[in-house]
């Protein structure tokens, strides 16, 4: 259960955290009209800092064109601002942060145009989603039997309420049969990505993963893994993967916000590897939590600092 914290941003004014309610007829309630965004604030040594914050507010923005969820009341610039604010105002040095915009009240019927746009922001305290241990053992996954949306059924590249039906059906059926996690083959049959997770596979040195094309989401922590990697001089190929590529790699990783860099252990109770994180994942994972500690310099401005203005466009 969550740890609420005490206030919640709504279409620019800070509300009581029980004070955010939203009325049973909706749209987003009957139709998943929603777009939102899992975003990670970090303790670092100078206070508090948002991670990819920039990235972040973009994406949501995009996937509200897709959804022509326009035009919006606030800039890019404000939202990232009203972000940062939300953190200091409920004196959090880390938390997991939630925006998410979506169609309101008023008409009832598939069409939503003449919904109103609501703006929620909220964030709260989390740790490691699939759990502490995880990130140094390793998970156990499946194939699920639930396939991504095909391209011309709903667009992957909006993160979208509506698209994580299909991912809730691919947990429940993971955990249900002993799993933590599974992985989604694509309309084509080829790997696509996690419930919740971006993938990588790594196989004699060089890291894959699948294209945008296969129904996976533009991951913010996906870019930040292959940009990582291209710092080491680990070569990254993004192309189709055939499911049994899972079996025979050397190692298999998640990436995702709330994911973090999460090994993957076994497919399918095909052991990867020798069982447990390898190499490249824990060389990549060591960079990654020193960059978001503030341990090491952050070199691509990644780390937004909450008791600093924002500086982003609209």
């Amino acid at each position: 259960m969550l740890k609420p914290t005490e206030k919640i941003w709504h279409n620019g004014r800070f509300i009581a955290w029980d004070e955010a309610r939203i009325h049973v007829l909706s749209h987003v309630v009957h139709y998943g009209s929603s777009v939102f965004e899992g975003i990670r604030c970090y303790a670092t040594p100078s206070g508090p800092a948002v991670f990819r914050l920039t990235e972040h507010v973009r994406r949501m923005l995009d996937s509200a064109k897709i959804y022509r969820m326009e035009p919006l009341a606030f800039t890019a610039g404000q939202l990232a601002d009203s972000i940062k604010e939300l953190v200091r105002v409920n004196h959090l040095e880390a938390c997991y942060i939630r925006p998410i915009l979506f169609r309101g009240y008023s008409d009832m019927g598939v069409y939503p145009l003449n919904n109103p746009l609501e703006i929620y922001l909220a964030c709260w305290e989390w740790g490691q989603y699939l759990g502490e241990e995880a990130l140094a053992q390793g998970v156990d996954v499946c194939i699920s039997s639930w396939r991504r949306i095909a391209p011309d059924t709903l667009p992957a590249l909006a993160k979208a309420g509506a698209n994580y039906m299909n991912s809730q059906l691919m947990k429940m059926e993971a955990v249900t049969n002993g799993y933590s996690e599974a992985i989604a083959l694509d309309a084509a049959g080829y790997i696509s990505e996690g419930s919740g997770e971006n993938i990588f596979v790594v196989r004699d040195g060089t890291i894959h993963t699948p294209p945008l094309g296969a129904s996976a989401l533009p991951g913010i922590t996906r870019d930040t893994v292959i940009r990582l990697a291209m710092d080491a001089g680990i070569p990254v190929v993004e192309t189709a993967l055939p499911r049994e590529m899972l079996y025979i790699a050397d190692e298999v990783f998640f990436s995702g916000t709330a994911a973090e860099l999460t090994p993957i252990r076994s497919v399918d109770r095909i052991v990867i590897g020798q069982g447990r994180r390898g190499p490249i994942t824990e060389k990549l994972q060591k960079e990654f939590f020193a960059i978001i500690n503030g341990t090491k310099p952050d070199k691509h401005g990644w780390l937004h600092p909450v008791h600093v203005k924002e500086a982003v466009t609209a």
